[in-house]
């Protein structure tokens, strides 16, 4: 039995019966990393000791008849701008190379109180500004459907692993589809929470108001078990809500008739491959004959939304990243004095892609630019929540492509930055709206994955579950496996 190539829910099972350990399930993940990790180097950390003895303590406690969560035992990572305590969180920048937080994030603490086994910290864009994976501060990390290609960004790291089988599930950020779009390269579930569902305390910022953690797992069901786990609310945030959270394996339920779903013409008009429409077309029609109804719908101000999240992005990048300063921790260029010191340090420290986004922060925040940029952003970001407040009035969710390609070659992109960007066009409008939204593979198109999108209203979390899993129940299309995994 290949350990690391089953479901959480289906390693929950053989633990609950007792016919497996969580120790061997652990020692399984980290040979299958010894292994295939020189080729995917999802990974900046790996924690192997420390992982080895949680996953024994979770075995005694099992052995005592404690009573446990279907996460107990279970082997998961974390990109690496979510905080965890005693290990390395570097944000993938050499600004932070040696950065061991004092604290866990509150997403850290409540895995680890499920009893969630931490594998390691996963590669990113650096600060998580990137759509490649290619801005990390490191090395690069590699699509496992194709080595030759990208694993998608920012949270690359965290979707290559659990494709490649290197963890069970794991947890990245999605600030403009960092979660959404790699997982539609990489053939796995992304999901991005409503905005305030799961604490962001312990999180790196990159962006205050688009950030958002999320899980990336192989099927729904375990999307779920993951959710019920992360979400709720956290004191220590000030942008947590409090709201009520469900049981999400409640939405696990294949029906979907009478739903009506909106398809945003705009999302079909740009730049999208005729082959991933394709893809996508059959999608619809698939949930057409299983009983929803699908009509096409407008987001009118959706072409404007790339421009307006790159200037609200950069502004608030610029603002988190000036306390790395080489004073209280990170990196430190020693200099004769002060002033230089900042300069050399930030200069050395930072790479191409986030002095970019820092240089033009400070440009839109400067008086002269303020009225010109920012707040025409601003009053950007609000037309575009409304568009998504007039369709769900009429319509349950939404469904569009995750992204306009599949994965494309290494260094393809890189000294494009727009066109870099432009892969998270269809992913963008979400995190200005603050709105759910999950990536679902839906078949391949000459070897490498589509991912398949679904939009939801803020905090209906469950409809996006519950159409997943019809759709994963209903067809062979949403389980790509890569060749390197098996």
């Amino acid at each position: 039995m290949q350990l690391n190539r089953l479901s959480v829910h289906q390693l929950s099972e053989l633990l609950k019966k007792n016919e497996i350990s969580s120790e061997e399930i652990t020692k399984d993940y980290l040979q299958h990393i010894d292994q295939v990790e020189d080729d995917i180097k999802a990974f900046v950390t790996v924690t192997g000791e420390d992982a080895l003895a949680q996953a024994r303590s979770v075995d005694e406690k099992r052995s005592r008849g404690e009573e446990l969560s279907p996460l107990a035992g279970i082997p998961m990572a974390i990109t690496d701008n979510i905080c965890t305590k005693g290990i390395k969180t570097t944000c993938a920048s050499q600004i932070l190379y040696n950065f061991v937080p004092p604290y866990d994030a509150t997403v850290t603490e409540r895995l680890k109180g499920a009893g969630a086994v931490l594998l390691g910290k996963c590669n990113m864009d650096e600060f998580a500004m990137g759509s490649s994976t290619e801005n990390s501060g490191f090395f690069n990390t590699r699509n496992p459907f194709d080595l030759a290609r990208v694993p998608g960004g920012a949270s690359g790291g965290a979707a290559a692993a659990v494709a490649a089988g290197e963890a069970a599930f794991t947890l990245g950020t999605d600030t403009d589809g960092a979660i959404r779009q790699p997982a539609s390269f990489c053939g796995v579930i992304g999901l991005k929470p409503t905005y305030g569902y799961v604490s962001k305390t312990g999180l790196i910022s990159h962006a205050s108001s688009l950030d958002q953690i999320g899980p990336i797992t192989r099927d729904i069901t375990d999307l779920a078990l993951v959710l019920n786990v992360i979400c709720g609310y956290d004191s220590k945030d000030s942008t947590s809500v409090s709201v009520d959270v469900p049981d999400f394996k409640k939405n696990l339920v294949c029906d979907v008739k009478g739903l009506k779903i909106g398809l945003p013409k705009e999302y079909f008009e740009t730049n999208l491959s005729p082959e991933v429409a394709a893809k996508i077309q059959e999608a619809v029609r698939k949930l057409e004959e299983l009983g929803a109804v699908c009509e096409e719908v407008s987001l009118p101000h959706t072409e404007y939304a790339p421009a307006a999240h790159y200037i609200i992005s950069s502004a608030e990048a610029s603002s988190n990243l000036a306390r790395y300063d080489g004073v209280r921790h990170g990196l430190r260029v020693e200099e004769e004095d002060v002033l230089s010191m900042f300069k050399k340090t930030r200069s050395q420290g930072f790479g191409d892609e986030v002095k970019r986004r820092i240089m033009l922060g400070t440009f839109v925040l400067s008086t002269a630019n303020y009225e010109a940029y920012y707040v025409k952003a601003l009053k950007v970001r609000n037309l575009v929540r409304q568009d998504f407040d007039q369709v769900f009035k009429k319509y349950d969710l939404l469904l569009t492509p995750t992204s306009p390609s599949t994965a494309f070659p290494l260094a393809e992109k890189v000294n494009t930055p727009l066109a870099m960007y432009q892969s998270h066009i269809y992913n963008i409008p979400v995190n200005l709206a603050g709105l759910p939204a999950m990536s679902l593979p839906f078949g391949m198109v000459q070897g490498l994955s589509v991912g398949l999108q679904l939009i939801a209203r803020p905090f209906d979390e469950g409809t996006l579950l519950r159409v997943g899993y019809t759709l994963e129940q209903s067809t062979d299309q949403t389980r790509p496996e890569p060749a390197l995994s098996r």
